[in-house]
């Protein structure tokens, strides 16, 4: 990474969000805002230990600081205030930054306590964005000026659009994800390893401990991959050799997200044969959505798309029987599809900002029904699985007959398949509508895991 290229960018991105935070806060008639970086919880009521700190995603909008009891003083007209408590206890140490570009930016104060941050507070109508309502009471705020719904609101939207700093660091999150991706794939295709193995090789390749991560690494051989969230690893290889793995893993960078899933697959026969053309239909649907992506449209109608796609495939490989059109309007494409194309990406894998509308009826689980505008990111991750809660309703439903449940049987110990890349919307006039920050580094999203490894495309 060039530190002096972040460094410059940064110091653009900090005057950009004090002229947006100061358009919001104007509108809504304050003078300012206290962000707090966020307080540590115990794991349970009954236990002293203490989760790994989630920072508030809008104190990281600002410095990518993972350290409780922290603060950003933002008054209209003035330099930012860093409050960067220092750290007391005996027992740990908050994470550390990897690097310190940000602090040119701020005025910074370094109270040895968090109960001396209350007279730093400026004067004036001040909001609290945080979620410590305790703590927002002990630094002087009525509990009406906590986490404003407009103000929230309007920020939330706010961070829907990224500066060059930003999708400098989604790319880079990219980058080190895209390392663990290969270093499993290859795993994956040289000998048998558990799902445990193949997650702590994942961590080790990427540099990263779990708290680090942006989510709990999915990591999903055979049968597993049917469950969305798959994070309960088997400690040890099945006893029928894998011959499919799904991964769905990121990486984190100065705060920012990836979200990454890839598809694999070994072996020989028939079945192998019909779960291949599963992968390698996914895998060119996703290139055709990435490529779809236009100015103006509506995310949902890529969703939507995506479904008359995954129809197409389903019906080539054979596990259709009748009509793509028949099976849409009865539903079937859900039993194998059941989530939304994607989501915002941030701060926060599953950022906010995008779904002010709420989904047609049919796409309960989409996270991501707004207008595509440029500076947007998100994810593009079509999938076809073969669950059983959602095939046995159809098994015995009136529209088994559209479906071929012995092919569907055999493909069932494969699990499923899902491609996922990320997406940065480009301004109008660009050569292309949008960036794949992921295919930079992974051309591939699914294919013959023992198959060489494409070279990936310079960034651009």
């Amino acid at each position: 990474m060039d530190i002096d290229l972040l460094t410059r960018l940064y110091a653009d991105h900090v005057n950009d969000l004090a002229r947006r935070y100061a358009e919001v806060l104007t509108a809504s008639a304050y003078d300012g805002v206290v962000i707090h970086s966020g307080s540590l919880k115990t794991r349970t009521d009954f236990d002293d230990q203490f989760w790994p700190l989630r920072p508030t995603p809008h104190f990281q909008h600002w410095v990518p600081i993972a350290q409780p009891d922290c603060a950003i003083l933002f008054v209209v007209g003035k330099t930012p205030t860093l409050v960067w408590t220092r750290a007391n206890s005996i027992w740990e140490t908050p994470a550390q930054p990897e690097t310190e570009h940000f602090t040119a930016s701020f005025a910074i104060e370094r109270p040895d306590s968090a109960d001396k941050v209350r007279a730093l507070i400026p004067a004036g109508r001040m909001a609290f964005i945080g979620e410590d309502r305790a703590r927002a009471a002990s630094w002087g705020f009525d509990a009406s000026l906590v986490n404003p719904e407009e103000v929230v609101g309007r920020l939330d939207r706010l961070r829907t659009t990224k500066t060059a700093y930003e999708v400098l660091c989604l790319a880079e999150a990219n980058r080190r994800a895209a390392v663990g991706h290969e270093a499993l794939r290859r795993a994956f295709a040289a000998s048998d390893r558990s799902e445990l193995d193949l997650h702590l090789l994942y961590l080790g390749a990427t540099g990263q401990d779990d708290p680090e991560t942006p989510y709990k690494n999915i990591v999903a051989l055979g049968e597993s991959a049917a469950v969305l969230h798959h994070i309960d690893y088997r400690k040890r290889p099945t006893s029928r050799a894998a011959e499919s793995l799904l991964v769905d893993a990121g990486a984190t960078y100065q705060g920012y997200c990836s979200d990454i899933t890839r598809t694999w697959w070994k072996g020989t026969g028939a079945t192998l044969s019909a779960f291949a053309g599963l992968v390698e239909g996914v895998e060119a649907m996703q290139r055709r959505l990435c490529e779809a992506v236009r100015l103006g449209i509506g995310y949902e109608t890529l969703h939507e798309e995506s479904h008359r796609g995954v129809a197409a495939i389903l019906r080539s490989i054979g596990v259709i029987q009748g009509s793509e059109e028949e099976a849409i309007a009865a539903g079937v494409t859900r039993a194998f599809y059941p989530h939304g194309l994607g989501h915002s990406l941030g701060l926060q894998c599953h950022d906010v900002g995008c779904a002010l509308v709420r989904p047609k009826p049919e796409n309960p689980y989409l996270r991501n029904t707004s207008t595509i505008t440029p500076g947007q990111t998100f994810t593009v991750e079509p999938g076809v699985y073969f669950i059983d809660g959602l095939l046995t309703p159809l098994r015995e439903g009136e529209h088994a007959k559209l479906v071929d449940f012995a092919l569907i049987d055999a493909l069932r110990p494969l699990g499923g398949v899902r491609i996922e890349d990320d997406i940065v919307v480009l301004p109008e006039g660009s050569n292309s509508a949008a960036r794949n920050l992921t295919r930079e580094h992974l051309p591939v999203g699914g294919a013959d895991a023992s198959a060489p490894a494409p070279r990936a495309s310079a960034a651009t």
